[in-house]
């Protein structure tokens, strides 16, 4: 007997982007640690190569990527490669609370490049939950505590790549099948950091116990598990919308770290948690008063995926 998918509605998207933020937050602190085992691109090439053999089988006989679906999978591969070796290269010399808080910059930067590069203009609430957003992501950082270093100047690059990346996930996946975007993206991040190490460092990896269990959950956790969410949440929302519920995952990571590695926030950080909280809200109430209002008898009315963006967009 089959079970058949539950379908994915509005709400279960928007939870399941959430789940895979969560994930992805919660693992700064673990690859915090695994980074003192192994240089940034060796962990990488480990990390995305397993991920990949973990989803190759869920491909189906017959299911290979054709050349469009290989040339997508490619440019998302190329900027989450480049996005994670930034980021794994930054947090070598900065905090995990301190690298989410800049990442998530990517998720003020997506609707800027989904407006410059696809004319995608979202519904003002979004918008200004987005600047809620900001301003929490803002505080987050700390401004008064010494300024960017050197790690957080390689997390901005992080940020642009992972930005990038919203923008076009929310693209291809209407267009392609997810198992292979998904398998190609994985697997072209892992064949990316593999060649950067002929260049760009001399690999060193030290085996032990706690390395091997760290490799293993990033690798099935927040590599193959969370984009594989993200995907299929993505499919039902737009990129503004998705770069809204990405807002949360510093505080998901600032909240690990203070609990595994004792990282204390000041009194603004957990304010600008609170504003990106608010944020979600306001975004989401508007939407809630038109599912009611649907809710109730009468001629069917067709609605397009993108609920954030505008008919005249």
């Amino acid at each position: 007997m089959r079970l058949r998918a539950r379908p994915m509605t509005p709400r279960r998207a928007d939870w399941t982007l959430l789940l895979a933020t969560a994930i992805w937050g919660v693992t700064f602190p673990v690859v915090k640690r695994g980074l003192a085992e192994a240089t940034p691109l060796a962990f990488l090439a480990l990390r995305f190569g397993i991920a990949s053999a973990l989803l190759l089988p869920t491909l189906r006989r017959g299911m290979r990527p054709g050349p469009k679906e290989l040339a997508g999978g490619a440019l998302l591969g190329g900027l989450v490669a480049v996005g994670f070796m930034t980021q794994h290269t930054g947090l070598v010399y900065t905090t995990p609370s301190r690298s989410a808080f800049i990442v998530a910059v990517s998720s003020i930067l997506a609707p800027v490049i989904a407006f410059a590069l696809l004319g995608e203009r979202p519904r003002w609430p979004v918008v200004a939950a987005l600047a809620l957003a900001a301003l929490g992501v803002y505080l987050l950082t700390a401004p008064d505590a010494a300024g960017l270093n050197r790690g957080d100047l390689w997390t901005l690059a992080c940020a642009v790549c992972f930005g990038g990346q919203i923008v076009a996930v929310t693209e291809l996946v209407r267009r392609y099948d997810l198992r292979r975007l998904v398998w190609v993206q994985l697997a072209a991040t892992a064949l990316l950091a593999a060649l950067g190490l002929l260049f760009l460092e001399r690999p060193a990896v030290h085996w032990s116990w706690t390395f091997v269990a760290i490799l293993a959950y990033v690798a099935l956790f927040p590599s193959a598990l969370a984009f594989v969410l993200q995907m299929r949440a993505q499919r039902h929302m737009s990129s503004a919308r998705a770069a809204l519920i990405f807002c949360i995952e510093p505080v998901f990571a600032a909240g690990t770290s203070w609990l595994v590695l004792g990282e204390r926030l000041a009194s603004t950080q957990w304010l600008g948690g609170g504003l990106i909280l608010l944020g979600m809200v306001l975004a989401d109430a508007p939407r809630s008063d038109v599912r009611h209002q649907t809710s109730e008898p009468g001629p069917v009315e067709v609605q397009s995926p993108n609920p954030d963006i505008s008919p005249d967009s």
